[in-house]
């Protein structure tokens, strides 16, 4: 059995962690819940697993891609493997959820997630294609659980470098 994660954030630091373990998971508008009664916001997600990919990091830059003229980043060099796995997310003490660029109605609409933010009174969730959900309380605290067993995927996730012109 692989390595389940299990996460619990409860400041700034500790979130930097969860958005990084969650960059590029897969979710659908249906598979996420706001409980008001319970100040509970919960999704489960389908997580890219990085820490498969933690050694690149210290690996060597390739000389053939200089040699085409092409620059061979570290960070997308080959992972160990290339796995997802169903992650629960949940975030306890919401008041208030707010989106934008998204309809609730959508239920079957597929969001990739970018990054979870800290702001204060709130934590962020960024998703390509400019939706977000914000979640609004104090001392909003997370938990993050893999779900059942990894699953081998032939893509690993890529974004490409933006223009800086």
């Amino acid at each position: 059995m692989k390595q389940i994660l299990r996460l619990r954030a409860e400041d700034v630091e500790d979130l930097r962690v969860v958005s990084a373990v969650l960059q590029d998971a897969l979710v659908s508008v249906g598979e996420m819940e706001f409980m008001a009664g319970e100040h509970r916001f919960a999704m489960v997600v389908n997580r890219f697993r990085w820490e498969n990919c933690s050694e690149t990091a210290d690996m060597p830059v390739l000389a053939e891609p200089e040699a085409r003229g092409e620059q061979e980043d570290a960070a997308f060099a080959e992972c160990e493997s290339y796995e997802r796995v169903n992650c629960g997310i949940c975030f306890d003490g919401v008041a208030q959820v707010r989106c934008k660029g998204m309809d609730r109605r959508e239920r079957g609409r597929i969001l990739e997630l970018l990054a979870v933010q800290a702001e204060p009174g709130a934590i962020v969730l960024v998703f390509a294609g400019g939706a977000a959900l914000r979640l609004e309380g104090t001392a909003i605290t997370c938990q993050v659980e893999d779900l059942g067993e990894p699953w081998p995927t032939r893509w690993r996730p890529h974004h490409p470098l933006s223009d800086t012109a």
